[in-house]
């Protein structure tokens, strides 16, 4: 077994952890996390994964990679909001398949950010569970960067665990950026009009806005 050489014990605590990361650096596979999220049953609340993955460390930049449908209206305004709070979108057209699926495959523009901004960060958080990746990760290793992979473990490749510093089984953290029911937000909201588990609007390095997007002033 494993566990006789390594033992149950991480070598560093959580706390540790989190004070060795520096600056951190988020590159999402938006579709693995999408089938992830399906997979749980899990409707994602992105601020609360922003906030979640940044973990009180200095935010260098949050990438979301996604295959586009132009004509899908609801997808646009999905993006927009992504883009006005806190995320760089990576988007590619999909690409119909011979079986009639659609499908963009942004491994490439993944591996390429993360090799190209290695200088910038100490800490890379890759949300993927795809093997393909494993390469990157190793190599982004070897130029003195720390990685954290999140994905859900049944759709994680070991070759990817094996080359990260760190891996965070998506299942364990579900609570913590999983998006409120509109009925329970209003029942909470009644009765604390400040409740603890209130996630700040803004974080290190990014501001967070709300329906319209503010331009600075021509002078």
């Amino acid at each position: 077994m494993i566990e006789d050489y390594f033992g149950e014990d991480p070598v560093f605590s959580p706390e540790q952890v989190l004070e060795n990361r520096g600056r951190v650096a988020i590159f999402i596979d938006g579709s693995n996390l999408f089938y992830a999220a399906l997979q749980l049953g899990l409707e994602i609340d992105y601020s609360k994964l922003l906030y979640r993955l940044t973990g009180g460390s200095r935010l260098l930049r949050a990438f979301f990679y996604t295959g586009v449908d132009r004509t899908n209206e609801k997808q646009q305004g999905f993006l927009l909001w992504m883009r006005r709070n806190g995320y760089r979108v990576i988007a590619k057209d999909l690409v119909q398949l011979p079986d009639g699926s659609k499908k963009a495959n942004l491994d490439v523009e993944i591996a390429v950010d993360m090799m190209c901004l290695v200088e910038s960060y100490d800490t890379a958080v890759l949300v993927s569970g795809d093997g393909d990746l494993a390469y990157a990760v190793d190599a982004v290793s070897y130029r003195g960067a720390r990685v954290e992979v999140v994905s859900l473990r049944s759709m994680t490749s070991d070759s990817l665990i094996n080359v990260a510093d760190r891996y965070i089984d998506l299942d364990q953290i579900k609570e913590d950026i999983q998006k409120q029911p509109k009925n329970s937000a209003a029942h909470s909201n009644n009765h604390h009009p400040h409740p603890a588990n209130h996630y700040p609007r803004t974080f290190p390095g990014i501001k967070i806005v709300n329906e319209e997007k503010t331009l600075p002033e021509k002078h």
